[in-house]
């Protein structure tokens, strides 16, 4: 369609050049899709078999048991007593998509086994039904969002460069492993609200500037951390209004168009005041703090060295993240509206989510999938930077993978991963690549003394601190590498459908 990306990749003949190549040869690229969509769920299936968030942890239990309540909730009460129930078990503190998502995977799930979300004494429930019930509502909501999002987006990106590029990159990014380990080992739903991020981006590449609104609206009412993407979002349809002669139409279509879609998910609880401050008020818990556990963000890292939440209260902490949060995101929505491209676009939505997890309030480690979604969408433009993206988002969350035993699944992911990525070359030429090596090595000596050597009895969260510090500060370094790409893409140039 005569639209732009950046290209910066060239891949030589690792695992998926020479799968393609023996499809080719064996005429049966036909069969690429569903051979990429089999392998993708095959992996997710076995990732499953692994324990999650709270396996055989009473009293509270974990991710896994929240989701499940909010199932067991949701149908047995009305809708005004979601937010309101029992906030002591797993209250439910997600957005209205995320509360119809659990009814409806809960109506399912009792008219296979009512025992599995009976009201209050399910609680714990950890039979082998109700886990095959559970693992498989994460995956049938990947196929139907997550998957066809990515293999949509590939065709729109790349599918006028010949199919190599097209099914490597759908490879790629759904074998992206932070998300199988979070989803599919950890136990949650972030590929629902990445998969209608996706689809907004996809809307939004082929100028169907209303519908992608709708399903941006639809990641906000899923989960509240999809604001991480609100800026670049803002500042691409804002640009694209002001350089429209009739753009004033679009911006009240726009407007029109995010008024009824929060209206129409929200509508149960318009009817009082006190049940909408109160859905607010659980989706916005300000009164965690400014973080919660170790989360490679400056606040986390900063705290090594000066100890913030002792020095200020909540709401100077509150006020403090929200106004360097916006000083990194401003300049990020104002460059994307006044140099309006989808390459841009696809720049800032790395920049604005990982400029929030750096900066904002209460993050947590997991909220690194956010930024890694727009991330591996480059991957073929940046294959050195999204290597080493990937394989730090999942070192930072190490931690909170091995105390959930999935261990063995993080390495094989992670592995498996890096595998598929084959042999890459960049423009960058070797001083990259031999920083990323040394990366690597202090990730592999990291990983030996975290698993072979006991941390001093005087700082027992010592590997946790070092894990979380040295993550930020790579972190920064990529969102200081991608806001220079973001300002300098005339250089390479690559057309979109």
């Amino acid at each position: 369609m005569g639209k732009e990306v950046t290209e910066g990749w060239v891949q030589a003949q690792g695992p998926l050049q020479r799968w393609l190549d023996h499809l080719v040869n064996s005429q049966l690229l036909w069969s690429a899709p569903l051979l990429t969509v089999l392998f993708a769920t095959v992996v997710r299936c076995i990732i499953a078999l692994n324990p999650y968030s709270g396996y055989a942890t009473p009293p509270m239990f974990g991710d896994y048991e929240a989701q499940r309540h909010w199932m067991e909730i949701t149908q047995h009460l009305p809708t005004w007593q979601w937010y309101r129930y029992e906030l002591n078990w797993w209250g439910l503190d997600y957005p209205p998509l995320t509360a119809f998502h659990s009814w409806l995977c809960g109506i399912i799930g009792s008219k296979i086994d009512a025992s599995m979300f009976a009201l209050d004494t399910s609680r714990g429930l950890e039979s082998m039904s109700s886990k095959m019930f559970m693992r498989c509502t994460v995956l049938v909501s990947e196929a139907i969002i997550y998957i066809p999002a990515v293999l949509t987006y590939c065709l729109i990106v790349h599918g006028s460069q010949g199919f190599r590029k097209k099914h490597i990159a759908a490879v790629l990014i759904l074998m992206q492993p932070g998300l199988l380990m979070i989803d599919h080992g950890h136990f949650q739903f972030n590929s629902v609200m990445l998969g209608l991020t996706l689809w907004a981006v996809n809307a939004f590449l082929t100028g169907h500037w209303v519908v992608g609104s709708i399903f941006f609206c639809l990641s906000l009412l899923f989960k509240q951390m999809a604001l991480y993407y609100a800026p670049a979002v803002f500042g691409y349809l804002l640009g694209q209004c002001l350089s429209d002669p009739n753009g004033w139409i679009l911006f009240v279509k726009l407007g029109v168009t995010v008024i009824l879609t929060f209206a129409c998910l929200f509508s149960p609880w318009l009817s009082s005041l006190e049940d909408l401050q109160q859905v607010i008020h659980r989706i916005f818990p300000v009164a965690r703090g400014l973080y919660e556990d170790k989360v490679a963000n400056v606040w986390c890292t900063l705290n090594i060295f000066i100890k913030l939440r002792h020095m200020l209260s909540l709401t100077a902490t509150v006020r403090l993240s929200l106004v360097v949060t916006l000083m990194a995101v401003i300049p990020i929505t104002i460059h994307t509206m006044r140099s309006r491209s989808p390459q841009r676009f696809l720049y800032a939505l790395v920049n604005s989510s990982l400029a929030f997890f750096l900066f904002s309030f209460q993050v947590h480690e997991k909220s690194i999938l956010l930024p890694a979604l727009p991330v591996t969408l480059l991957v073929l433009e940046e294959p050195l930077a999204t290597h080493a993206f990937i394989n730090t988002a999942m070192f930072s969350m190490y931690p909170l993978l091995k105390r959930e035993d999935l261990v063995l699944p993080y390495f094989v992911t992670l592995i498996l991963w890096n595998w598929l990525m084959g042999d890459v070359r960049h423009e960058s030429g070797s001083l990259a690549r031999h920083a990323i090596s040394g990366m690597h090595m202090v990730f592999v000596a990291w990983y030996v003394a975290d698993g072979f050597i006991a941390a001093p009895a005087r700082y027992p969260d010592l590997y946790a601190v070092i894990n979380a510090a040295l993550s930020c500060g790579i972190f920064g370094l990529l969102f200081l590498y991608y806001m220079y790409r973001s300002f300098n893409l005339e250089s390479q140039k690559l057309k979109v459908q």
